[in-house]
């Protein structure tokens, strides 16, 4: 079952591809960042964009970031080979810069189709572009480790990592909340 999942992954990458999905980014970047791990994973991590190191080696979340979501992925026992990780633009936004509404708008169809293939139980928004683009009348600052719902979806909005990198004070809260996710997953029926 686990190579008919990937396989309709891989297609749907392909999609993007082929339907030349936001050419100016996919002009400015080095290549797609579709996403990595497990397509039949419980838990499905969506960060905003991918950074330099991840443009250069077409993986998300290998930088900075990257590395402490690994280290908090470990302190709840997980892998990266557990889980789902991508974002929702696929391509680096030039200088790094915020993606914008319609860089977003414009992929979210892929996005949700990846979902729709991995099914998970719980699905993980980083940062306020990612909770926004589900819930865009929420703020992360307010929500972060509260279960929300989303069109039969469960969500569970924390801070981007990379947040926790610039702001001290964030990392224990990311911590905090991070913890809370093995509790959620071992439910056997969640609602939120």
């Amino acid at each position: 079952m686990t190579g008919n999942s990937q396989t309709q992954l891989d297609a749907i990458q392909q999609q993007i591809l082929d339907n030349n999905v936001c050419p100016e980014l996919a002009d400015s970047a080095t290549q797609l960042v579709f996403g990595e791990g497990n397509p039949e994973a419980d838990i499905v991590f969506i960060g905003e964009a991918p950074g330099k190191k991840e443009d250069l080696q077409g993986t998300p979340f290998i930088g900075a970031a990257g590395k402490f979501l690994n280290e908090m992925l470990d302190t709840i026992g997980l892998k990266r080979e557990d889980v789902y990780i991508t974002n929702i633009v696929k391509y680096r936004p030039p200088n790094n810069r915020d993606p914008l509404p319609e860089e977003k708008s414009v992929f979210m169809p892929y996005l949700e189709s990846q979902l729709e293939v991995i099914k998970p139980k719980l699905t993980i928004t980083l940062g306020r572009h990612s909770l926004n683009c589900f819930l865009p009348d929420l703020k992360i600052g307010q929500v972060h480790g509260q279960l929300e719902s989303y069109q039969g979806r469960v969500l569970l909005p924390l801070f981007h990592p990379a947040a926790a990198l610039y702001n001290g004070g964030k990392r224990q809260t990311l911590l905090d909340d991070f913890s809370l996710i093995p509790a959620i997953l071992q439910k056997t029926t969640i609602t939120a």
